[in-house]
């Protein structure tokens, strides 16, 4: 079976496009610079390129080739429904393949090329359905009560610490995690590894964008990092090589009974599987879960109409995975020369589609910069793609956003953003990694308990 990794497109350098440029080329933000996104989405940016280029060429950093800037909703749609014309495989979903030489640690680079997310039809079609039954409705159905129990014991904790606490810390980055390690099977006394392993994971894009900043946070971090790395695939070995041997009733299981071509997935592809989910259904939820809190701060009057009416809370939801857009970007690149809006586009070069450009056009969301949970098309948000390959997650996503809104809101419903965040150097997701709240509301004090 050939590997995502043994065939993919290696960025040349190439800093001009094939064919003419015919939209503008705005520049002062670098796209492909993780440090650019610690500001958040640039909006305005956006605006303007949906207005002007729509598809605009963007030339990248050193070593890295320039790529086409998808911004209209409509042309992102087009791009994601053709998917033999614009390929996940040819060279992955990441923005730029660096040369072979630099792939290190050995095994982490090949893992983050082979699986699903990468595959094109019919491989991506194949092993999608086998992993399907974990995110179709019944079983989500079965985690609710799991995912209850936890969300209350978190905000338990929070209320301990509180009234000042931080949300990702002690909430949207620890929900996540238990929820996609229920569903992979990941055993109870593994799971405070596999915390490690994320946040070392994370630490290694920071480190890359700002090695000094990462270093001087966590003196040990270079020094630790390939150990960790070594002891996260040494276990996917051992679990994958268990599981295949004792089958349980858990995605760990079908992951390493998957087959492609009737044969059973290499180690790189078991690797590649397994992190794709930890790493995609955590980032994700933990963002939009963090951005919501954030939101319902800044729209005080959609927060009042939720506490009025909590029926409305999965409306709230929706319309806060438009507007947070957790997910950056995703690639494609063009298998033939073809024509996006106009432009023409040559063979192998790249389309990075932004969806919170898309997100916010007001060709199909009026006001767009304007929290507004009774859109009549408040669903048709991008936020998990769209097409062949809309995330398999996004029930997962949604059930844990309607849950833990539900349960904040009626314990906490004054619960407040302070304003302090800290978002990491990542181009891929809108990554908060802090999130200062009030439990009580601005300058909130906790309540004083009175005996009965």
């Amino acid at each position: 079976m050939k590997l995502v990794s043994d065939e993919i497109l290696i960025d040349t350098g190439q800093q001009d496009p094939i064919h003419k440029a015919i939209y503008p080329i705005f520049e002062g933000f670098n796209f492909w610079d993780p440090s650019a996104w610690t500001n958040g989405h640039p909006f305005e940016l956006y605006k303007r390129m949906r207005e002007e280029a729509p598809v605009m060429w963007t030339p990248a950093g050193r070593n890295l080739s320039g790529f086409w800037s998808v911004t209209r909703y409509d042309d992102i749609k087009e791009v994601e429904l053709a998917h033999p014309v614009f390929s996940s495989q040819r060279g992955s979903i990441n923005m730029a393949v660096m040369d072979r030489k630099l792939w290190k640690p050995e095994k982490l680079v090949p893992a983050a090329f082979n699986s699903l997310i990468n595959l094109d039809a019919p491989l991506h079609r194949e092993m999608r359905m086998q992993q399907s039954e974990f995110f179709f409705p019944a079983y989500v159905e079965t985690l609710r009560e799991k995912v209850g129990r936890k969300i209350d014991s978190l905000l338990d904790e929070m209320e301990e610490k509180g009234p000042v606490v931080d949300f990702v810390k002690l909430f949207s980055e620890d929900l996540p995690l238990f929820t996609l390690c229920e569903m992979l099977g990941i055993d109870e006394d593994d799971r405070p590894q596999v915390k490690i392993w994320m946040h070392h994971l994370e630490l290694a894009t920071q480190f890359l964008a700002n090695p000094w900043q990462t270093f001087f946070s966590e003196p040990m971090f270079p020094f630790r990092f390939n150990r960790v790395v070594n002891d996260m695939f040494a276990y996917g070995e051992r679990v994958m090589a268990d599981r295949r041997a004792n089958p349980r009733e858990d995605l760990l299981t079908v992951i390493a009974q998957s087959e492609l071509d009737g044969e059973l997935l290499p180690q790189e592809f078991l690797d590649g599987s397994w992190l794709l989910i930890i790493f995609a259904g955590n980032d994700t939820s933990r963002n939009s879960l963090s951005g919501t809190i954030r939101l319902m701060t800044q729209f005080q009057d959609q927060r009042a109409m939720v506490l009025d009416d909590p029926s409305l809370i999965p409306q709230m939801s929706e319309e806060a995975l438009r507007m947070v857009s957790p997910v950056v970007h995703m690639r494609r690149t063009a298998m033939e020369d073809t024509e996006l809006n106009g432009q023409k586009i040559a063979k192998d070069e790249k389309v990075i589609l932004w969806y919170g450009a898309a997100n916010r056009d007001p060709n199909l969301f009026p006001d767009p910069d304007t929290f507004n949970m009774h859109r009549d098309n408040v669903d048709k948000h991008l936020a998990f793609g769209h097409g062949v390959h809309k995330c398999l997650g996004s029930r997962i996503a949604k059930m844990q956003l309607r849950m833990a809104f539900e349960r904040i809101f009626d314990r906490f419903p004054n619960i407040h953003w302070t304003g302090k965040q800290k978002i990491s150097p990542n181009s891929l997701v809108h990554a908060i990694s802090s999130l200062q709240v009030n439990l009580y509301g601005p300058d909130g004090k906790r309540p004083v308990k009175v005996a009965a």
